[in-house]
């Protein structure tokens, strides 16, 4: 059985929003298993759903770059808040998009790439900058998605300046379409993907593992109102088809209108999805708090860790 240590408690509450004791709880259920955990509180009905990532803590700057039929997407990471402010923090980010847009995705590649009229790499750059300003920095990721034919547009919510952003969306659509009509259309997906946050293009795109955890957690939950299994296994199916019209894409409210289906929407356009990638600055990163861990081992009564 896995230590049940104060980090951990202090992870699994930022993942599901459930209060300590309950994560401790949880944990002790499940020796310490973190995935179970957040399971075992689901189906007590007290986390949110698995898909939601919980606080968003590390800072930064999501920015995207394109040329015509392909685009790139880059995360880098700060300390605080502040430095997303900074001039020179801001252009380096939108370099390292531009370079991504040339050598691809792969981090060791960028890193490694020219700086722009600096005479370093970016890995390079990335340090003297952490140098000047005086704070941790990281570049986390890239996603470069490109199109034979068609567009590959982005969408930058609540942007600082173009291209510079805290949700970054790529969207490859494949048409004949006029060139200005699919941008149009691949920019308004891009929105309501930022605002949705779909999983995958279509069912046959959800991850299995995820869709077999996501049945037994609601069978569970069918069970606790007592009915026979048969009408389970009914509410189990109903409750699916909304849980694929929330992560597929495809299966969405086109959130422009309130009553059509992305597909549907896709369908009249004579475009098809290729692919997309959503970036939310920090999703997944874990803040460091001050004396929450401390806070934690103290009121579960806990030895705390780094």
């Amino acid at each position: 059985m896995a230590e049940i240590t104060a980090a951990l408690v202090k992870e699994l509450r930022e993942k599901t929003g459930a209060g300590m004791m309950d994560c401790k709880k949880a944990l002790g259920e499940t020796s310490g298993d973190l995935e179970a955990a957040t399971d075992w509180l689901r189906k007590k009905g007290l986390a949110a759903a698995a898909k939601k990532s919980g606080r968003v803590a590390a800072e930064g700057l999501i920015a995207v770059a394109s040329v015509p039929a392909k685009a790139a997407m880059v995360e880098v990471n700060a300390e605080t808040d502040f430095v997303a402010r900074n001039e020179h923090f801001q252009h380096f980010v939108a370099t390292v998009a531009k370079v991504a847009l040339h050598v691809g995705e792969d981090i060791a590649a960028i890193g490694a790439a020219a700086f722009p009229d600096s005479g370093r790499t970016v890995a390079e750059e990335l340090t003297h900058l952490v140098a000047t300003i005086g704070e941790n920095m990281s570049l986390r990721r890239a996603r470069v998605l490109a199109v034979p034919q068609g567009v590959v547009a982005s969408y930058v919510h609540a942007a600082l300046r173009p291209g510079l952003g805290k949700i970054g969306v790529l969207v490859a659509l494949e048409g004949n379409s006029e060139g200005q009509a699919l941008e149009t259309l691949g920019r308004q997906v891009g929105m309501h993907i930022a605002a949705t946050r779909p999983e995958a293009i279509d069912i046959d795109g959800v991850d299995p593992a995820a869709l077999l955890r996501e049945k037994a957690i609601l069978a569970e939950q069918a069970r606790a109102s007592g009915k026979p299994e048969a009408i389970i296994e009914k509410m189990v199916e109903g409750r699916i088809r909304k849980y694929y019209e929330e992560v597929v894409l495809l299966e969405q409210v086109w959130v422009h209108d309130g009553e059509s289906r992305v597909r549907a929407v896709l369908a009249k356009s004579g475009a098809r999805l290729a692919g997309f990638a959503r970036f939310q600055l920090g999703e997944g990163i874990a803040r460091q708090g001050g004396d929450f861990a401390a806070e934690v081992a103290a009121a579960a009564g806990l030895a705390a860790t780094e």
